[in-house]
């Protein structure tokens, strides 16, 4: 797996899973391996376009449920072949819906998968319906655990935050500790 900074990175073509993956929980690894399993039937690259810090930690102050660090290694694991981090920050937050549309095209995405709640841009104002007009998008579905409710990294957070350690790290997918 390659990984790159931010950068003027260009490729001849990809599949990319666009988002945060803050805990690479249960409904991120769904999005990253929909994009692998995309990128080998389409010969191309999979390439996971992700954030240091993730956006809610950046705007927020939410918990970092993992690190760059502890990521990549699971993005690893999922069979990922590239990853861009980019580095958010107050000039990164500033950056346009268009600017970011830019930036994937120079990957040259033959698909982009996203879950269902994907927004980009300053101040969120992209969403799937604007990244459709440029690109083909595949739509993650929720997943959801065995109880019905979504998975999310803001419900992991809150389980942490009352203590539920084994209902967080069920929801995650991962054996403690990785």
């Amino acid at each position: 797996m390659e990984t790159h900074i931010y950068s003027s990175l260009a490729l001849p073509c990809s599949v990319i899973a666009v988002g945060a993956f803050d805990g690479v929980h249960r409904g991120h690894q769904e999005v990253i391996k929909q994009a692998v399993k995309r990128g080998k039937f389409l010969n191309a690259p999979s390439l996971v376009y992700t954030f240091d810090p993730p956006p809610r930690v950046y705007f927020q102050g939410a918990y970092m449920l993992s690190s760059i660090q502890e990521k990549l290694p699971k993005l690893e694991v999922l069979g990922v072949d590239q990853v861009v981090i980019a580095r958010f920050d107050h000039v990164y937050a500033q950056a346009s819906a268009e600017e970011f549309i830019e930036t994937l095209s120079k990957l040259n995405p033959l698909e982009i998968i996203v879950g269902e709640d994907f927004r980009f841009g300053r101040n969120r104002d992209g969403d799937i319906h604007l990244l459709q007009k440029y690109f083909t998008v595949r739509v993650i579905e929720p997943v959801c655990c065995s109880s019905g409710n979504r998975i999310s990294s803001t419900r992991i957070r809150q389980l942490l935050s009352r203590g539920e350690v084994q209902s967080s790290h069920s929801l995650l997918g991962w054996p403690a500790g990785e």
